[in-house]
């Protein structure tokens, strides 16, 4: 199935909302945050560069099918504000739950993102493992305007998880746009940003681990990661840059040179926020996609047993996992 399909049927009905909201719970279903129906689009997809530009065997098709819905610039005052879309598609074992990926849209200041993603291994203690990154979301969706906050991420995650009262842990990121087009970003574990400019990825986080596949995460153990262990970072937006988040379930099953393919083929942040979830998804599910999660398996000495290598057999396939993505593309404030 192609992605244009994808796009149209998803794993659940899309959601349209008249304001930014904060979603504590994880769903199959797309965002846009709906203020001013007169932006312009992402881009116009163009078919005719789909072979030049994704070279392999496979038949998936990065299309993107324009949906009745208008992205939201959250914001009001003079200076950039972002544009924002979201989808989220549970692991498939936990749809029925929700899944344990939770995420927050605020129009604070020149808008405020964040993701956190709940750690699974707690589930084997007989811990709901969603708890925590929800009430880790909700705490942080009520002291986004806080004063001893300060407009700042790093605070932000202190604040929020010092609040958090559940049992569990989660990784988590945050985002924070100033009017002046800084965005400030504190990031714990294997979350991730991207920002792309006129084609190209110009920003990319670090997942921070403790060894592969076990990332730096926020507990409600005494012995874990805090705010101070957050990588901190700051980047200069201009109008037209857009801001990929997302949950590892997206970076471990797409690549960067996919997820500019992506933005630039969609016509506005909710088509391709779906539509990158729809191919983590794709992708999550394939056990001969070569994915960016089995490429680093291997780099870190997992792979096949010797006499399938001697055949010629390499480990792939791509990671289960909740997927969440929020895309917020830069937009002037005064843009009518």
């Amino acid at each position: 199935m192609s992605v244009a399909n994808y796009c149209e049927q998803g794993s659940g009905s899309g959601t349209d909302m008249a304001t930014a909201v904060m979603r504590p719970f994880g769903s199959s279903n797309s965002i846009a945050h709906n203020l001013n129906k007169n932006l312009h689009p992402i881009s116009t997809f163009d078919s005719s560069k789909l072979n030049s530009f994704y070279k392999t065997k496979r038949r998936f098709r990065f299309v993107c099918s324009a949906p009745q819905s208008v992205p939201n610039l959250v914001g009001s005052e003079e200076g950039v504000c972002l544009s924002i879309g979201s989808h989220v598609i549970p692991h498939p074992d936990k749809v029925e739950k929700g899944g344990e990926d939770a995420f927050l849209v605020s129009g604070y200041g020149g808008g405020v993102i964040a993701v956190a993603d709940g750690v699974s291994g707690w589930a084997e203690k007989d811990v709901n493992p969603a708890l925590f990154s929800r009430e880790l979301m909700a705490n942080a969706s009520s002291l986004v305007e806080d004063e001893e906050v300060n407009y700042d991420p790093r605070n932000l995650i202190r604040k929020a998880h010092a609040a958090t009262s559940s049992i569990g842990s989660a990784t988590a990121v945050v985002a924070m746009l100033e009017r002046n087009g800084i965005l400030k970003i504190a990031n714990v574990g294997d979350c991730g940003v991207r920002v792309l400019r006129k084609g190209q990825v110009v920003f990319s986080t670090s997942a921070q681990e403790h060894y592969f596949d076990c990332p730096y995460q926020l507990s409600s153990e005494p012995i874990s990661q805090t705010f101070l262990d957050a990588t901190v970072t700051t980047v200069e937006l201009m109008e037209e840059d857009t801001v990929v988040m997302g949950s590892d379930g997206l970076f471990d099953n797409v690549f960067d040179r996919d997820i500019v393919f992506i933005i630039n083929s969609c016509n506005s942040v909710a088509e391709a926020a779906k539509a990158l979830a729809n191919l983590a998804h794709n992708h999550s599910k394939d056990s001969s996609f070569d994915s960016p999660y089995s490429q680093e398996a291997r780099a870190q000495g997992f792979d096949v047993p010797w006499w399938k290598k001697i055949m010629g057999m390499k480990l792939t396939g791509g990671k289960l996992d909740d997927i969440t993505v929020i895309v917020g593309q830069v937009k002037s404030s005064l843009s009518s």
